[in-house]
């Protein structure tokens, strides 16, 4: 009878390990620009237990992903302001382009996708453990005059045009 209770103590601490854990999930997204085209962006997420062992252990960050990705696009470097086990603020100089004409100013943003981190994420040696969910629940576009764009559990955002008025 003893070995009956071991065996199947066994059997379900293997069917928990073998199913995959809901992981890193990105909560929200919250891209707020300023006048010169500078972006403070700011992203909430859970980890896994998985994935807060390898943050406590340094095998991985998520807010230096973070910054490593939006440097790798612009190509000036990213500053981390706050980090967190469920958040992470980054300020991008020049995230998005300014043109001012005929007394206007025109703001337009880049595309942004979050499909090369689900391809590093899978790279990492628990990657099979794990189920994550690069898409923010919300992403919040914030420009300087107040106007909004909002989408909802998209892995990518469309590049924003917006005329933010006089100059």
């Amino acid at each position: 009878m003893k070995n009956i209770h071991i065996i199947l103590g066994c059997l379900c601490i293997l069917a928990l390990t073998a199913m995959p854990a809901q992981a890193f999930t990105m909560k929200t997204l919250t891209i707020t620009l300023a006048d010169q085209g500078d972006a403070q962006i700011e992203m909430q997420y859970d980890l896994s237990f998985f994935e807060q062992s390898a943050v406590f252990f340094r095998i991985t960050d998520p807010a230096a992903e973070l910054r490593k990705a939006f440097e790798s696009r612009s190509g000036e470097p990213v500053t981390v302001t706050k980090v967190s086990s469920s958040a992470a603020t980054v300020i991008v100089p020049s995230f998005a382009t300014v043109k001012n004409a005929n007394g206007k100013t025109v703001m337009q943003t880049p595309a942004v996708s979050f499909e090369r981190a689900q391809k590093v994420l899978n790279t990492y040696w628990f990657a099979p453990l794990i189920s994550p969910d690069f898409s923010p629940a919300t992403t919040t576009l914030i420009f300087p005059d107040g106007y909004v764009e909002t989408w909802h559990d998209q892995i990518s955002i469309r590049s924003v045009s917006h005329q933010t008025g006089q100059n």
